[in-house]
């Protein structure tokens, strides 16, 4: 094996960190506006990392450099949390290369330091999860823990009791065979078949490619669930914070 390529390949596996410049890293710390904290920078206030700091360009990593204004330590990003309804055709990325709208364009710019926890593709909507708690985002994906997801899932065609059965006890697809899951039949007219799918793992397009399997095309994919949390009535687009007791739910179910 290319040591280097093994080396760039862990590298580039390694998530990037998230920087701001000075006057936001500030702001975004909650200590003033960006306004004020122009000021304190101007008037030799701010140290970074023990040295004062007057160069408003320059990038802050927030998790890791350690910050003073006025010879007072200022704390890191407190944790945040919280449900968005992402419509589709927006992706779940902080930033898109190819000039698509990303899920952190629906949200304030304040909240920039939020990223997704776990994915849904550009076509899915529903409820997606955003926090800065890198280790929870950590625990709510791993395969381990088996957070429950809930989608309703329309097909086109009237899905029989066989296929329903097959979903049920897992579908082969080219990386494995999926886990057994929860599926109910919501209604079903001769053209499409309305579903409420439970999934325990979370592969990549993994309804639409076990739908497929058995000879179904999805036409619309809602996530409603994650584990406690509820989409209930948050419009596409709309976001709302998790109340203390909602992220306390979320991390009982990771003990």
């Amino acid at each position: 094996m290319d040591k280097g390529r093994s080396r760039r390949s862990e590298s580039e596996s390694q998530p990037q960190p998230q920087l701001y410049r000075l006057n936001r890293a500030l702001a975004l710390c909650g200590l003033a506006s960006r306004r004020k904290a122009d000021d304190f920078i101007r008037d030799g206030l701010v140290k970074l990392n023990g040295k004062v700091v007057t160069d408003f360009s320059l990038l802050v990593d927030l998790e890791r450099d350690e910050l003073e204004v006025d010879g007072e330590s200022v704390s890191g990003l407190p944790f945040d949390y919280i449900v968005l309804h992402k419509p589709r055709k927006i992706v779940t990325t902080t930033h898109d290369e190819r000039g698509r709208r990303c899920v952190l364009d629906l949200l304030p710019e304040s909240m920039g330091h939020l990223k997704p926890v776990g994915r849904l593709d550009s076509d899915s909507e529903g409820l997606l999860l955003m926090t800065n708690d890198g280790s929870l985002a950590k625990l709510l994906t791993h395969p381990s823990h088996e957070v429950p997801k809930l989608y309703v899932v329309t097909v086109e065609g009237r899905i029989s009791d066989s296929d329903l059965m097959t979903l049920r006890n897992g579908v082969q697809l080219s990386e494995g065979r999926t886990k057994p899951c929860e599926v109910r039949k919501i209604s079903a007219k001769s053209d499409q078949t309305i579903l409420e799918i439970e999934l325990l793992e979370g592969r990549n397009r993994q309804i639409r490619r076990m739908c497929a399997k058995v000879g179904y095309s999805v036409t619309r994919l809602v996530r409603v669930a994650i584990g406690g949390l509820q989409l209930r009535e948050l419009g596409p687009g709309k976001w709302r914070r998790l109340s203390n007791e909602e992220v306390s739910q979320l991390k009982r179910l990771l003990t």
